[in-house]
């Protein structure tokens, strides 16, 4: 059994609660354990699983939240820092899966955040499964 921590940057409620919901029944159906940790936003994701890393305490990790386009280019910020600080923590061997959604509008959040339908919270989940999996296949 392993420990995972879902980091949900907790800024859209509702579509939250999905994404979770479908990652912590992934995990659980795999007989793992699951902590919850709330942050304020999607930047804050990577920081804080580079911290919990560090810690020793997980063995992985779901980052969990929802960036939908705005007016301005901060929407390309949010998206693009936030998946390039996983993608580092993950190429320096943390198993992370990404479970943050970057969409148009709340209808396609909806679709995807939803574990009834594309279940992106649950598919999130299930990448730090393989990556956890590779993991131990590689150790030295």
């Amino acid at each position: 059994m392993a420990r995972f921590l879902i980091v949900e940057a907790r800024f859209y409620e509702h579509l939250n609660d999905m994404l979770v919901s479908g990652a912590r029944s992934a995990l659980e159906a795999e007989g793992h354990s699951v902590d919850v940790l709330t942050v304020p936003g999607a930047l804050e994701l990577p920081g804080s699983i580079a911290m919990a890393s560090e810690s020793g305490q997980y063995d992985g990790y779901v980052a969990i939240g929802v960036v939908i386009r705005g007016e301005t280019y901060h929407f390309e910020i949010v998206a693009g820092e936030s998946a390039r600080g996983i993608m580092a923590l993950t190429m320096d061997g943390v198993a992370i899966g990404n479970g943050i959604l970057t969409v148009e509008n709340e209808a396609q959040a909806l679709v995807r955040a939803d574990p009834a339908q594309k279940d992106k919270g649950g598919e999130a989940a299930k990448a730090a499964l393989a990556l956890l999996d590779l993991q131990s296949r590689f150790a030295v």
